[in-house]
């Protein structure tokens, strides 16, 4: 199974809401699927982690950044792709910091403006308590270990 390595990002503001985007799968091997998820991606050839962070959150969000810190989390497991193909996802989790943040989708991808269909700003509680899907699964513990820890 081929391994697809990601960068994940928990994007943060100034009350500790967190950035997720919503996905919405139409015409795919994934349709009919709807989820909220962290800003993110599959690393390019010869990126590393880190950068592929800094460039995901600027296509996904056209916020720009100098560096991110340490993941802070790590998940592997498998994953279906909207192609059909099933791959061994490897996904790192960093920490990002805003302010005020305005967004804009002007560098999405084709496929991203097809699929991610809204965004939102989620307090904890917000995600303890909803009936929707959220990805990872484990969202809550993470982001409370990453507020704890900044």
């Amino acid at each position: 199974m081929r391994q697809r390595p990601s960068s994940r990002l928990l994007v943060l503001d100034e009350n500790n809401h967190i950035l997720l985007f919503k996905f919405v799968f139409k015409n795919s091997a994934l349709a009919v699927q709807e989820f909220w998820a962290t800003p993110g991606g599959a690393l390019d050839e010869g990126e590393t982690f880190e950068v592929a962070a800094q460039r995901e959150l600027f296509e996904e969000t056209g916020i720009k950044i100098g560096k991110v810190d340490a993941h802070i989390a790590e998940q592997k497991f498998v994953l279906p792709l909207p192609d059909g193909e099933r791959v061994q996802a490897i996904e790192r989790f960093f920490v990002v910091r805003v302010e005020n943040a305005g967004l804009t989708y002007d560098n999405h991808t084709p496929e991203e403006r097809q699929v991610m269909t809204n965004h939102r700003w989620w307090r904890i509680e917000e995600l303890q308590n909803t009936d929707e899907t959220v990805f990872p699964n484990d969202l809550v513990d993470i982001l409370a270990a990453a507020i704890d820890n900044f």
